[in-house]
């Protein structure tokens, strides 16, 4: 980190008055004062949403499986196959939890699970099309690795599965098994997974289909700095030349009950990460915070430290929970926490369109 130390004032006033960043200067924020980061964040921030609002959206975090092949060492939730402590929802039980979601005011269904071996595409398109003849809330489902996946088990390409579920229902990819966009890494932490072009072939994939998709990093284990930059520019490059992502959403893993095992991220590290993903990140117009790891207090911090958006009121989450996590937060305790950081509140849909602002 040496080397950079000298850079961090001047490449941090390039970013914030609108400049784009290279590896080595996003790179050189990393030895900035936190205070000083926040403050370019956040002044981005303003430029590309100088309303005072501040957003989120109601949904549910279903997870229709625990049962995964792929055995990620990061990953406390998962059970391989055979586990007595595997599950695969029924079909009912997912559209009753998706009916109870809609009644409680949800716009948005997230729903993602591990890589079944046994669970067919046509599995997938029957629960889709069953959402959608009951229900218009948007389906924001499946990552790119459940997408990968599906595709190894029914022997058609990754774009001919997006083909299908998109007719079945499918609205929108969420951005999870990004990890960190850097292969070395993961070989590391996520060796039965996709590769990172694979990833990134899927998201372009889904542009492709006219969907859209968020992007994610799930960073504080063993990559470095560079390697966090390394993964910020393939999302921005991505974006550069498709437009696919809606917003960019990182969040610190969570090491209890893991394999891989360490310490979280500390809350500076995380607002030193949120901040410099605003700064490098020009073209992707929302970022989130990730309340559901970080808590009420740091959540409100991360609106002035680049975040725009608090992300869902999560009606139901379990990945995160396995881990020892149990952040809860209702769209009400979301709005008084935005007002309470002097915003107003507004709740949205999948695609940042705003559907009310509450006063």
């Amino acid at each position: 980190m040496g080397r950079y130390a000298l850079t961090w004032k001047r490449d941090l006033e390039q970013a914030a008055s609108g400049g784009r960043l290279e590896h080595d200067q996003a790179v050189a924020l990393f030895a900035a004062p936190l205070a000083a980061l926040g403050a370019a964040a956040d002044a981005v921030c303003r430029r590309l949403h100088p309303e005072p609002l501040r957003t989120f959206v109601i949904d549910r975090n279903i997870n229709y499986s625990n049962v995964c092949v792929s055995g990620c060492r990061f990953c406390a939730f998962f059970r391989p196959p055979g586990h007595s402590d595997g599950y695969v929802l029924s079909h009912e039980d997912i559209l009753s939890k998706v009916e109870e979601a809609v009644g409680l005011g949800a716009t948005q269904i997230l729903m993602q699970g591990g890589l079944h071996p046994d669970l067919p595409l046509s599995w997938f398109e029957e629960l889709f099309c069953s959402i959608r003849e009951r229900s218009s809330v948007t389906i924001h489902s499946l990552s790119a690795p459940e997408i990968i996946h599906l595709s190894r088990v029914s022997g058609l390409s990754t774009r001919q599965v997006l083909a299908r579920l998109r007719k079945a229902g499918l609205d929108s990819l969420p951005g999870g098994g990004a990890e960190i966009l850097c292969d070395e890494v993961r070989r590391q932490v996520s060796p039965r997974k996709c590769t990172t072009e694979e990833w990134l072939a899927v998201m372009r994939e889904v542009h492709q289909l006219g969907m859209r998709a968020t992007a994610t990093m799930m960073f504080g284990h063993v990559e470095s700095p560079a390697q966090r930059v390394a993964h910020l520019l393939r999302v921005r490059e991505l974006q550069e030349q498709t437009g696919v992502f809606t917003a960019f959403i990182p969040w610190p893993f969570q090491p209890a009950n893991t394999a891989l095992g360490g310490e979280a991220a500390s809350v500076h590290d995380y607002l030193r990460t949120l901040a410099i993903s605003r700064l490098v990140l020009d073209n992707v117009a929302n970022l989130q915070a990730s309340w559901v790891t970080q808590g009420e207090d740091v959540a409100q911090l991360s609106l002035a430290f680049g975040a725009n958006d608090l992300g869902s009121t999560m009606i139901e989450e379990n990945v995160v929970r396995a881990a020892g996590v149990t952040f809860r937060m209702s769209a009400g305790e979301l709005a008084s926490l935005i007002r309470r950081a002097g915003f107003t509140p507004a709740q949205r849909d999948t695609y940042y369109n705003l559907l009310e602002i509450l006063s």
